[in-house]
């Protein structure tokens, strides 16, 4: 559940472009410093690309993972199977409301990854800091976010399901996924909490195949609330009207080949130390 909207995500979907979908996570870990972390999860690990790379950075680490979609914890489940997997909210892990029953250990943290999964959550005024609570000290939260929706592929997302018949069934979709907070918001949400927090935006240029290539981009991710409240006739005329408008947004190259802005928020932050904590 997104923003009120019941959201189904497809892992075939999703790894239709896993190569680019994983390089921010690879940059991500890069950045990580040298933690002797004893246990590792990866919140909203979706088909287990990114819990890969984690567990490769964390090789004698305790590895699981969590991800609300049961399709993407399946996938995982297959790619990774000495990995513990478990379909989970993520506010309930962090809060402890419910145990999954893969990880039943009630100790803290000493990597949480977060990648691409917390531009979906509200409140991170009060999230963030209940994360840090979950690690180490010492231990680091690693967090990359889609910083993209000012751009033209969002923006004619929300065009089109005003525009359209649909219009009143679409009325929440636009507001499933809030707008994130500057740096300087979250650099001081977090420094009082951290010995470090270190922030970066980067923008990734993907060459992909064609306008086509962008609709079945954002049909794994960010169209999700666009497409998930709608029947099937009026799921193809949206994505008609979308693939219009997305082909105008970004003229094909000689090659005809299209380039894809992706702006990314990322974020590593190091717990400060605690006196009584476990290292």
């Amino acid at each position: 559940m997104v923003g009120g909207i019941e959201l189904s995500w497809s892992a075939k979907q999703y790894v239709a472009f896993e190569d680019e979908r994983t390089r921010p996570v690879r940059d991500l870990l890069a950045a990580l410093p040298k933690i002797p972390a004893r246990s590792v999860i990866d919140l909203g690990c979706g088909p287990g690309n990114s819990t890969e790379m984690l567990a490769a950075h964390f090789p004698d680490a305790e590895v699981s993972g969590i991800d609300s979609s049961a399709d993407m914890i399946e996938a995982a489940r297959r790619r990774l199977p000495r990995v513990s997997f478990a379909v989970q909210d993520i506010v309930d892990w962090c809060s402890d409301a419910r145990r999954s029953d893969a990880r039943r250990d009630s100790g803290p943290c000493g990597v949480i990854l977060a990648n691409a999964v917390l531009q979906w959550l509200p409140d991170h005024a009060s999230l963030l800091p209940a994360l840090i609570g979950k690690l180490t000290s010492g231990g680091a939260l690693a967090v990359q976010m889609p910083d993209n929706l000012d751009e033209p592929a969002h923006r004619l997302m929300r065009e089109v399901a005003a525009a359209g018949p649909w219009a009143a069934k679409l009325a929440a979709a636009a507001a499933a996924r809030p707008p994130l907070a500057g740096a300087d918001w979250y650099h001081d949400l977090l420094r009082p909490l951290c010995a470090t927090v270190d922030l970066w935006r980067t923008t990734y240029y993907h060459a992909l195949a064609g306008a086509g290539a962008i609709v079945e981009w954002f049909k794994g991710s960010g169209l999700r609330p666009f497409l998930d409240p709608l029947d099937a006739a009026e799921r193809a005329a949206y994505l008609a009207a979308y693939t219009t408008a997305i082909s105008r947004a970004y003229p094909a190259a000689a090659d005809g080949g299209v380039l894809l802005p992706f702006p990314r928020l990322f974020m590593v932050a190091i717990r400060a130390q605690q006196p009584d904590s476990l290292s």
